[in-house]
């Protein structure tokens, strides 16, 4: 069975966009998984097609109206869909690599890609959505969150990277950060590959390359080694 992923938002042409291409975009020709955009305004009882209302209270922007989106979810997701809803929201819990593993071997995922000031509270709670956030930054949407999120299950899936265990020692699949790379030439404006890279002594590599990953994580993401102090 295919990984499966559907996306509610007011604008599908977004979709694919970049997931068409490279890895992505071979694995959805190939049938890896399968992606389809749905427009919540189809799924709006008005002639307007309305899908935001001002908030309760007061306040600016709009508000995604609840009613919308549950119709919206319902046709997308039907009883028994045993895919994860998701809503990509700037309040959501962080998207770890753990996730994204979690992710990547289930059937699939529905994501809800909110507009305006938010969505109404109701259809969050009504629905089950899982409030995903992608960093402590602002986006004009969930679309790109969206996007970000999806291509990092998808290189994930069976057969996707060419090489399975490439995937094994990158950023955040151990606790540290990515030791660096190296290739040719030989020397690059007076910068040469670090000598152990070329001994073929596999054990001393193995060591520089987990010795530079530690230097690396606590010099820019002390809160990782924090969080994970067994690879400290």
């Amino acid at each position: 069975m295919s990984f499966s992923a559907s996306v509610l938002t007011l604008y599908p042409e977004m979709f694919p966009g970049a997931l068409g291409l490279s890895l992505a975009g071979r694995a959805l020709e190939t049938g890896t998984w399968s992606l389809e955009a749905i427009q919540i305004r189809d799924f709006a009882s008005d002639r307007h097609r309305t899908v935001d209302d001002t908030p309760a209270g007061g306040g600016a922007g709009m508000v995604m109206r609840a009613d919308v989106l549950a119709k919206a979810i319902d046709h997308t997701s039907l009883p028994g869909d045993p895919r994860p809803r998701l809503l990509m929201s700037p309040r959501g819990k962080p998207l770890t690599q753990a996730r994204v593993r979690e992710l990547a071997a289930g059937p699939g995922v529905v994501i809800v890609c909110g507009r305006f000031e938010g969505v109404d509270q109701r259809a969050i709670e009504a629905r089950g959505l899982e409030e995903v956030s992608i960093g402590d930054f602002i986006l004009s949407g969930g679309e790109p969150a969206a996007l970000a999120l999806l291509d990092a299950v998808v290189r994930l899936l069976p057969g996707v990277m060419g090489n399975a265990v490439s995937g094994d020692e990158e950023s955040f699949e151990n606790g540290l950060l990515e030791h660096p790379h190296y290739t040719r030439p030989q020397e690059f404006e007076g910068r040469q590959i670090p000598e152990v890279l070329t001994s073929g002594n596999h054990k001393k590599i193995a060591a520089w390359r987990r010795a530079e990953a530690e230097k690396l994580t606590k010099e820019r993401r002390p809160d990782l080694l924090a969080a994970h102090p067994l690879v400290k």
